[in-house]
Parts: structure tokens; C-alpha cells; sequence
């Protein structure tokens, strides 16, 4: 264990392109921020539905790159897309480099039955919690420790802003 996790998150602007940004910290509960990081990638696939990692993936690589090693990796998303295994974003990344893989959704997906829903704070509509790499029981216990006070932890807050703004 290297004691570093990341969150990630891509945002597509309107004019074409993403930028996917990276926040790194020490502990697994996001509460000390040690890096930050953003990257521009000038084309990226069109969107397929039902195959959003042929558009997210590539874009995740890039800002995951160049990084020390790090022991789990939180994606805005989902790890598999239902009960059956079918592989979403996070499944992905985790076949192509071994990494657990923790995916938070802020929407409920028609086919993710199995997804955790993990209530945060005061708020009344859950996350969804899928993981690839370690239990979801136990990656949506992660989820519930995250720092901040909020539905979205703060760390997820944080790369969102970085993805959209750089």
C-alpha cells in the first residue's frame, strides 16, 4: 500500500475536446489533498451509449499517467452497469491496470440493480456505489467516510470543478 487514491473526473466542453482532472490524497477518506491535475486532450471518441469508456477511458488514462503508484482510484460513474458484471468505465480501468476501483453515481442507472446507495449528510437522494477490485460493501463504507459534509464528497466536488474549469 502506497497510501495514495485519486478521484477522477472528464468534462466535454461544447466545442469539442475534455479536460479530465485528477485530485490525489493521502488517506482514503480525501482529507489530505496532496496533488492536483488537469489535462487537455483535443479529440476524444464520439459518445456511444452503453459504451461511455470508449470516451472516458482514454481521457482518465492521460490524467492518471505519470502518477506514483496509488492503491484505489474513485470515477465518476459506474464500475459495471448490472448485476451480471456488464463493464462500465470503472470495470475499464480496472482490467488495464489492476487498480481497485471505486465508482460513485450521482444518478440511479435502470440496469444497476446491485449499486449500494450510500446517503451522505443531510440529503435525501443517494449516491450509487459499484467497485471493481475490492468488496462493494466495502468501497461504499469508503464512500460514506469521505470527507465533507455534503451528498458529493468534497473531493468529488473538488475534481468536478477542475474538470470543468482546468
Amino acid at each position: 500500500m502506497t497510501g495514495r487514491y485519486a478521484a477522477v473526473d472528464v468534462h466535454y466542453p461544447p466545442t469539442g475536446g475534455a479536460r479530465a482532472a485528477a485530485v490525489v490524497a493521502a488517506d482514503e477518506r480525501f482529507a489530505s489533498i496532496v496533488d492536483e491535475r488537469a489535462r487537455w486532450l483535443p479529440e476524444v471518441a464520439a459518445y456511444e451509449p452503453g459504451r461511455f469508456f470508449t470516451r472516458e477511458l482514454p481521457a482518465v488514462r492521460a490524467v492518471l499517467a505519470g502518477l506514483d503508484t496509488l492503491d484505489l482510484v474513485v470515477v465518476d460513474g459506474y464500475v459495471d452497469l448490472d448485476p451480471t458484471g456488464r463493464p462500465g468505465l470503472g470495470a475499464h480501468l480496472h482490467e488495464q491496470t489492476r487498480i481497485p476501483v471505486v465508482g460513485v453515481a450521482k444518478t440511479a442507472f435502470h440496469s444497476a440493480t446491485h449499486a449500494v446507495p450510500v446517503r451522505r449528510g443531510a440529503a435525501l437522494r443517494p449516491l450509487y456505489v459499484t467497485a471493481a477490485g475490492l468488496p462493494v460493501d466495502r468501497a461504499a463504507a469508503l464512500v460514506t467516510a469521505m470527507a465533507g459534509p455534503h451528498r458529493m464528497p468534497d473531493a468529488l466536488r473538488r475534481v468536478d470543478t477542475l474538470a470543468r474549469h482546468g
